[in-house]
């Protein structure tokens, strides 16, 4: 099923953030109906280095190809500002959409972008992202590649001009809204008043950012279609990962951590080594 198919249909879409193929493979293995490819979860994972406009499209492509060389689930992929102007932004939508998304973001944030929990930000005027929007919209070749707009501009012009710049991307062909750092449910409810007879909304969950992070049954109640943990993922391999190397460095030795770790075996099973090696033999 497509994610355009799916947000015909009733109940919320629980997007996990992944970083890699690894990690797609993991949250489609967990049963979740699409996965998030984060731009900030890429910087913090490939080059170690915050979410500041340090990525390229060719960093997002590739990813993008890995992991739908992988797995089929439905992908959302994080483009930033699409990497320049409206032609850069045509670029953009056929490069990714060969590789693979199956919805493409875009904001409004001027270069070089920033998280958008981060403060400092800026945006372009609305008119152009506008353009940047009917630009993607006419640059995809398959009708179910979904165009994600995205405004920053709560936490620069505030909500309002957020809201009628979201407006103005619907107008645009944006198939759906993110209206960033929403600072309330009483914002998120506003904004579902006034854009959800538009387009669906998109709820994004910043472990310790601007917006309260929220349960996706009762984002679902507030009228969101999509909510994504963008960064979920790192936070939990950062935290295992740590704890995993302090105790090996305290006992010189993984023993005392093998009850928190994959045996070799499950994780042979897990990525699919018996499957490959049958498939191997078919050709001997």
């Amino acid at each position: 099923m497509t994610l355009k198919q799916r947000l015909q249909q009733p109940g919320i879409v629980t997007a996990p953030g992944v970083y890699d193929a690894f990690s797609a493979l993991l949250v489609e293995q967990a049963g979740f109906q699409a996965a998030y490819l984060s731009g900030a979860s890429i910087a913090y994972t490939r080059f170690g280095r915050p979410d500041i406009g340090f990525l390229s499209l060719d960093d997002v492509a590739s990813v993008t190809r890995n992991i739908r060389e992988r797995v089929a689930l439905p992908l959302i992929v994080d483009a930033d500002t699409g990497f320049g102007n409206a032609l850069n932004v045509v670029q953009t939508v056929r490069v990714l959409e060969r590789a693979g998304a199956s919805a493409i973001q875009l904001e409004d944030q001027a270069m070089p972008k920033r998280c958008g929990h981060l403060d400092g930000k800026s945006v372009i005027p609305a008119a152009e992202m506008a353009g940047k929007i009917r630009a993607a919209c006419d640059a995809r070749r398959d009708a179910n590649t979904l165009i994600i707009a995205r405004t920053d501009a709560v936490a620069v012009e505030g909500m309002e001009a957020a809201l009628e710049r979201a407006e103005r991307y619907a107008e645009a062909g944006a198939d759906l809204l993110f209206v960033e750092a929403l600072r309330n449910r009483e914002d998120m409810s506003a904004a579902i008043a006034r854009l959800g007879a538009r387009a669906p909304l998109l709820a994004n969950m910043v472990e310790g950012g601007k917006t309260p992070v929220l349960p996706a049954p009762e984002l679902e109640e507030i009228g969101f279609r999509v909510v994504i943990f963008p960064g979920g993922t790192v936070r939990a391999l950062a935290f295992a990962l740590r704890d995993y190397l302090q105790s090996l460095g305290a006992h010189q030795t993984t023993t005392p951590y093998l009850d928190r770790m994959l045996s070799f075996q499950a994780l042979n099973e897990l990525i699919g080594t018996p499957e490959m090696l049958a498939l191997g033999k078919r050709y001997e």
